[in-house]
């Protein structure tokens, strides 16, 4: 990884340099809407009479990073990390281009970084657990890396990556807590605004009283580094930023730091959101925590991660892996949300952005996580 200190600021200008230098090998995903997705949204989930239930009013709109090379929004950090790698003085003069990369990784940032480093001609290594599922290890093979088994432990992995890089001289690329990571991540939310701007000004209406753009954006909070890298694209701006993480077995880290003052600096859960299961970065709890760039944190549970995993598959026909479907299940079912948006919004209502970070989801997993739980039917 480049040098920490020779990262540009953690700033929405530096974001935007950021897109600049991805931009020939990132995918500018597409922004979908889903009126039925809204209106349930919208709708109050009481039961007739009951006073207790918020009726808050959604427009909701999705950014598919599942759409995204090696299908997350993973390849926009590595990418970035790469060529600001290649910035670094005395990197490439040095032959760090011939020595490669390094990181720990069974999930999307080992196949990122493997396709970022095969663009550029640059040897990968990525350190995998034994028990990684068998179809990642092939992918992140099959995007030209060398893929060296540890423990499932962080301290086995981290004992092997420092061997990687002792053998090899291979520089690492972590796959959250780096500066250059969270810019490259922070570009999506720089298009998903620019997109949805658009997107209105073409549809035209009546949009007297109320702003043109997003008011919220939700995104899915792990490491903390798309987070935090939205929340910078999002500063000045007047758009609220709100993580979303599952609850299952203190797997919402982020929201008891962020509400204590006190990061969480481990976490041990088994959520269906396999992809959040992280404690959040320092760096990224800079910009979360430390700036107050981030307006708050809301977290649902597993078997709403599902339901809302199965209403994206049957209402916009989209796959999206579980940490995905975290910030669609908070704005169909978390009452602390749904009653603060009513507060604050009222009667015109939020247009709020939702992350769709990822798509990597076998069939037979999506299959059987359908079956064991979730409801939903029909399409729009």
């Amino acid at each position: 990884m480049a040098d920490p200190s020779t990262s540009p600021p953690l700033t929405r200008a530096s974001v935007a340099e950021a897109r600049e230098l991805i931009r020939p090998f990132v995918h500018r995903t597409p922004v979908m809407t889903s009126s039925s997705l809204s209106a349930m949204a919208s709708a109050s989930t009481s039961a007739p009479g009951d006073k207790g239930k918020a009726k808050a009013k959604l427009r909701l709109w999705f950014k598919c990073e599942n759409y995204q090379k090696v299908g997350a929004f993973k390849a926009r950090g590595a990418f970035h990390a790469i060529e600001r790698l290649k910035r670094e003085p005395g990197w490439l003069a040095g032959g760090g281009a011939e020595r490669g990369v390094v990181t720990h990784s069974s999930g999307n940032h080992a196949q990122a970084l493997s396709l970022a480093a095969r663009v550029n001609g640059i040897p990968a290594y990525i350190v995998m657990p034994t028990i990684s599922a068998p179809p990642k290890i092939a992918a992140t093979k099959g995007y030209g890396a060398t893929v060296v088994f540890s423990g499932s432990t962080s301290v086995e992995r981290e004992a092997v990556t420092a061997k990687v890089v002792a053998d090899t001289g291979a520089r690492l690329v972590p796959p959250y807590d780096h500066p250059d990571i969270v810019l490259g991540q922070g570009t999506l939310g720089l298009e998903f605004q620019e997109q949805v701007e658009a997107m209105m000004a073409e549809e035209g209406g009546d949009r007297t009283g109320r702003k043109k753009g997003l008011d919220a954006i939700i995104a899915p909070c792990g490491g903390g580094g798309m987070l935090s890298g939205v929340a910078l694209s999002c500063e000045g701006t007047g758009i609220r930023v709100f993580g979303a993480e599952p609850s299952y077995q203190g797997a919402d880290d982020a929201k008891r730091g962020y509400e204590s003052g006190v990061r969480v600096e481990a976490v041990s859960t088994l959520t269906v959101a396999d992809g959040l299961r992280t404690p959040v970065g320092r760096v990224p709890w800079s910009v979360i925590y430390e700036r107050r760039l981030v307006a708050g944190f809301y977290s649902v549970a597993d078997a709403d991660i599902v339901r809302a995993m199965r209403l994206a598959y049957e209402r916009l026909k989209v796959v999206i892996e579980p940490s995905a479907a975290v910030p669609l299940a908070v704005a169909l079912y978390d009452e602390d949300f749904r009653a603060m948006v009513e507060r604050e919004a009222g009667e015109d209502g939020w247009d709020v952005g939702i992350v769709f970070s990822g798509g990597n989801v076998s069939l037979d997993a999506l299959g059987k996580l359908f079956a064991e739980g979730g409801a939903g039917e029909g399409s729009e």
